[in-house]
């Protein structure tokens, strides 16, 4: 199986550092197509980071990795993977999504567009798939790099 095939090789990258895992879980979320490598440390800070950045280069790195000792089949779509430690990237992940039903509900009262502070590509993809079934909202990023962000329009029905 593929999935066994990239848990090893995620599992092989782990055991070359020096981190002390206590233990790893590896799913698939049918919820957001992605496999979860779930971590769990007494150092998550050296794993995360600040804001998370440590860890968003460990994910970039390993799905680099991955993408290149694992070519798609025909006609297959890349999975999404992700590593998560001591579950910041789901808790990161629901607080997206609160905010981003708050800031739509705000579009939708005030009839207006609300912008959302600049994030990474990966947080901005959550929030357009978690608002895309919402027919009176739409969204779009705006702007560059570091400075790309997320507006939230509201669209009349009429």
């Amino acid at each position: 199986m593929k999935d066994e095939k990239i848990k090893k090789q995620i599992e092989e990258l782990i055991k070359k550092t020096t981190f002390q895992v206590e233990s790893v879980s590896f799913f698939y979320s049918e919820d957001d197509e992605t496999l979860w490598y779930s971590i769990k440390t007494n150092e998550p800070q050296l794993l995360i980071g600040r804001n998370g950045e440590v860890l968003i280069a460990l994910n970039h790195l390993i799905r680099r990795i991955i993408e290149k000792n694992n070519p798609p089949e025909k006609n297959q779509e890349r999975k999404n993977i992700s590593i998560d430690v001591n579950d910041y990237q789901k808790k990161r992940i629901e607080n997206l999504k609160t905010i981003a039903h708050m800031m739509a509900e705000r579009a939708k009262f005030f009839k207006s567009k609300v912008e959302i502070d600049p994030m990474p590509s990966f947080e901005r993809l959550i929030i357009h798939r978690f608002l895309a079934t919402r027919p009176e909202i739409k969204t779009e990023s705006t702007g560059e790099g570091k400075e790309r962000r997320i507006v939230i329009k509201y669209v009349s029905k009429d």
